[in-house]
């Protein structure tokens, strides 16, 4: 039964392509899709069981003057009907109210909501830009998304359950107390306005500490993780008390805030005490002296007694849950920040697929600048035009910042141009869909980043329906297959199957680099672009995928970067960058004859390197 009821609610909905709204509670009704019939469900439930509750205190007030009124002769004769009436709401009505609101909760809430928030969340950020990666940790992203998502299901629950049920259950204690003396009516109202100016000053506090909390949460996060990916650095440079120390500062941002929160926290606790017990004082002392002039009868003393005690647990317990409440707004509000972050690079509604018959490459008065905080950077491609031919294969030179890999950046689109567009085979990229771009270029960049997973399956993100006689030959083309065939991981798997760690942490730089190799070779996109392809590798490795790389450009258009000039000299052509401005092209021998700024780094060479921007 209860897995048929969990299937009612989808935890992977195929909505998840829109950008969130940046209102809170818009944010928050928009990851509830989906769970609007449980949260309803829910919310009746609750008021069921409040309302219910209540009148259990009215029946036992009846039963205390009816075994003051009644003898045990004439007792069940008498009051049978209402005896039986309270057994039915005991015994069926709340147990079955308490089964729909636990069914509900449990079986299409607890798990399905949040795991579909997560899914929504992680497929919109899949489509962020590659900017917002590079202003953003990984850890703290990720902790965003798990965090958030947890907080967007209490919010709901608690607004729909928790907060509902509460609400139901003061409008019916106030209805009961009228129902017995209007001055229990008095005192209950009293009680319930100094309840909520005391909730009213403290839950906005609340609120903004929580925030405040959740965002140093999200820091002491993503400053542990960022030690944690890169503990090689810290080991090699013997830093790890200053990481140490780095990941104290954040903790102890975070504990301030906790401080401050259990502070309220206490405040509160102390002051809702103190109401509590001067409300059952009060209803005690006011209830005798009716009682003392036949205003009153024991049985809504009894009443009127019972409902202070039990206001003094559940006055405690709401407590903790607009605590618990205003933390969780604060989780959601400081996750909006993130998740609301509109994406900028997106595909235009009417995009078409790109399609790529001959590989022609035309950079058309190109003009681009990178953004940081909003803030635009100057240009560091400035109305640069090229075109680069069917099957062409050019080589890419300058020195650090003249804008070789930004030239790249934009022909894959992972940036917006400023000016000018790019087109291949006479189609705008601006004009046809990411993905569709994407899958015709094949990449091989110098800092080699391989997911955390086996050797198979990161070979095979170049192309996941290739076969196996295909995958081993990508291997074979790329010179790892002795390698491969070594590897072993601490679950026993090996070869193929052996895992590589996070970002092939487990592998040399080598073997990283032939592994993302194999993966392009399996690709076999039309154009092909080269970063410092075999940076990685030492001479005899080289040479010997050098001869694969060349089967590799047979028919491909080409784009390589290298600060060895040695590795792109045979190419077709070689275009000089500098200052984001092509200034001078020609093949090797053209360009060292015209003894401009390549014969100076040519000649200047030395170990491999370029010579430093003077």
């Amino acid at each position: 039964m209860f897995a048929k009821i969990e299937q009612r609610t989808s935890p992977f909905p195929s909505d998840w392509s829109q950008a969130p709204p940046q209102r809170l509670f818009a944010f928050i009704r928009y990851y509830c899709r989906g769970f609007y019939a449980p949260l309803v469900i829910i919310m009746l439930a609750g008021i069921g069981v409040a309302v219910l509750e209540v009148l259990l205190f009215g029946f036992i007030g009846d039963i205390v003057n009816w075994l003051g009124a009644r003898s045990p002769d004439t007792l069940l004769q008498e009051e049978g009907w209402r005896l039986a009436g309270m057994a039915l709401v005991v015994l069926v009505l709340l147990p079955l109210c308490n089964l729909v609101g636990t069914v509900a909760r449990n079986q299409m809430i607890m798990g399905n909501m949040p795991m579909a928030v997560r899914w929504r969340m992680h497929n919109y950020l899949l489509g962020q830009s590659l900017s917002f990666y590079q202003d953003e940790f990984s850890g703290r992203v990720s902790a965003k998304v798990m965090q958030t998502a947890l907080a967007v299901r209490a919010v709901a629950t608690s607004c729909m359950d928790v907060m509902v049920y509460v609400v139901a259950y003061f409008f019916s204690i106030i209805a009961l107390m009228a129902s017995q003396h209007w001055a229990m009516l008095l005192l209950m109202l009293a009680w319930l306005a100094a309840y909520t100016t005391i909730i009213s000053h403290f839950l906005p506090r609340l609120k903004r500490v929580a925030e405040e909390q959740a965002d140093a949460r999200s820091t002491m996060t993503g400053r542990v993780t960022d030690a944690y990916t890169n503990i090689a650095t810290v080991k090699l440079f013997a830093h790890t008390r200053r990481e140490a120390d780095y990941a104290r500062g954040a903790m102890r941002e975070f504990l301030a805030t906790v401080y401050r929160q259990f502070r309220m926290v206490s405040t509160l606790d102390i002051c809702l005490f103190t109401l509590n017990y001067s409300l059952f004082f009060l209803i005690g002392a006011v209830g005798i002296t009716l009682w003392m002039h036949g205003a009153l009868s024991v049985g809504s003393i009894a009443v009127a007694g019972g409902l202070a005690l039990r206001l003094n647990g559940m006055s405690t317990w709401v407590m903790w849950e607009i605590g618990g409440l205003s933390e969780n707004i604060g989780t959601v509000t400081d996750g909006m920040t993130m998740m609301t972050r509109p994406v900028a690079v997106q595909d235009r509604p009417d995009c078409e697929e790109l399609e790529v018959t001959r590989g022609e490459i035309a950079f058309d008065r190109v003009s681009f600048g990178y953004h940081q905080d909003d803030v635009k950077k100057p240009h560091i491609l400035h109305d640069l035009s090229l075109n680069i031919r069917p099957g062409e294969k050019i080589g890419l030179v300058g020195r650090s910042g003249a804008g070789k890999s930004t030239l790249v950046n934009t022909l894959l689109r992972f940036y917006d141009l400023d000016g000018g567009e790019i087109r291949i085979d006479g189609q705008n990229i601006a004009a046809v869909s990411q993905d569709s771009l994407r899958r015709h270029i094949a990449m091989v960049t110098q800092d080699t980043s391989l997911l955390h997973r086996s050797v198979r399956d990161n070979i095979l993100y170049g192309r996941p329906d290739a076969t196996e006689e295909e995958l081993q030959r990508a291997i074979e083309q790329a010179e790892a297959g002795d390698f491969i065939a070594g590897l072993s991981d601490s679950y026993g798997n090996t070869g193929l199957d052996a895992q590589v760690g996070e970002r092939g942490v487990k592998l040399s730089g080598g073997q990283r680099q032939r592994i993302a190799i194999a993966r392009v070779l399996l690709k076999d996109a039309p154009i092909l672009i080269l970063d410092e392809a075999t940076s990685a590798l030492d001479s005899e490795v080289e040479a010997a995928i050098q001869a694969s790389l060349n089967r590799l450009m047979e028919g491909k258009t080409v784009i390589a970067i290298a600060h060895r000039l040695s590795t792109i000299a045979a190419m077709d052509r070689l275009i000089i960058l500098d200052g984001g401005r092509i200034v001078e092209q020609g093949s090797h021998d053209e360009l060292l004859q015209k003894n401009g700024i390549y014969a100076q780094l040519w000649a200047r060479q030395t170990g491999g390197y370029l010579g430093e921007a003077e």
